[in-house]
């Protein structure tokens, strides 16, 4: 593996390795106002949720690696405490990318984007009518990481008010991955967009026991087919199945096609992983495995 050490590593290498490896990272899309009340958008992916009673959102404001310099969205949020955090979807990306540009603190990144700015409810900076979601914030504290280039800091800040686009959501008044689209970002120019295949639902329960995987059987953990993931999968139950339960099972004409092949274990292991792969009845899977265990 290559080792990094980062007090041998210059801030420009570290910075493209820490970015590739910690993602994808949501993007933080920061309304601000100056005192003059000059307005400014600026993204972030140094951001995430870290709190929701109270609400509590941190983005963070780096110092430029190349010349040290900080971003007007920092000067400004010292001066009134305020910004506004706008979510990135696929829609606005590339509008997105022209508000990083770092224009002069006089020109308006609205125009340059050709996003649209609407007034907020609580906060005087702009929302961004644009974004399918839009919160407002008041800064709770800034918390500096460094004076040398690269250096955080950490902007806290409280939600006191929450818009979002109705059309994002589903049927029970959730946000719907799908809908919303949103963009995350990678390290250099990568980007990820969470939609469609990139979505996968993974249902675990976290405040029911498990059995683990030192509960596998051994021919589960020392199989050819499984994955890791579907170890994992197995891993979650809360029980495996009773083996009584595999006689009924032995019985299904496919399952005895299978037992009268010439290579029963496999196959039977090979029809376990495509329902896990598939995400499609565990139980079921399980059964089968067990009853491979019983042949061996």
């Amino acid at each position: 593996m290559l080792t990094i050490d980062p007090s041998k590593t210059s801030t420009r290498d570290l910075h493209q390795y820490l970015l590739g490896a910690v993602a994808p990272r949501p993007i933080a899309f920061a309304s601000t106002i100056d005192e003059q009340g000059r307005p400014n958008i600026a993204p972030y992916s140094f951001f995430n949720c870290f709190s929701s009673n109270p609400p509590i959102l941190v983005f963070s404001s780096n110092r430029r690696v190349v010349d040290n310099q900080t971003k007007d969205t920092l000067a400004n949020i010292q001066a009134t405490k305020e910004v506004v955090i706008n979510v990135v979807n696929y829609n606005i990306v590339r509008q997105m990318t022209i508000a990083s540009i770092s224009f002069p603190s006089d020109i308006d990144e609205f125009k340059k984007s050709g996003l649209s700015p609407i007034a907020s409810d609580v906060v005087k900076p702009f929302r961004i009518k644009e974004s399918p979601v839009q919160m407002e914030c008041t800064v709770r504290e800034i918390i500096t990481l460094g004076d040398q280039g690269g250096a955080g800091h950490l902007i806290l800040c409280d939600v006191v008010k929450m818009h979002i686009d109705e059309n994002i959501l589903d049927e029970n008044n959730r946000i719907n991955p799908h809908k919303i689209d949103l963009m995350g970002r990678m390290g250099r120019a990568y980007y990820v967009r969470a939609s469609g295949e990139a979505i996968h639902t993974i249902v675990q329960p976290v405040m029911q026991l498990s059995i683990g995987y030192d509960a596998l059987p051994t021919s589960f953990k020392e199989s050819t087919i499984l994955s890791a993931n579907n170890l994992g999968q197995l891993s979650g139950m809360q029980a495996l199945p009773d083996r009584e339960s595999l006689d009924i099972l032995k019985k299904e004409m496919g399952i005895q096609k299978i037992l009268d092949a010439s290579n029963p274990i496999k196959q039977l292991h090979q029809k376990a992983k495509d329902l896990l792969d598939k995400e499609d009845n565990r139980e079921y899977a399980a059964k089968l495995l067990l009853i491979a265990d019983a042949l061996m």
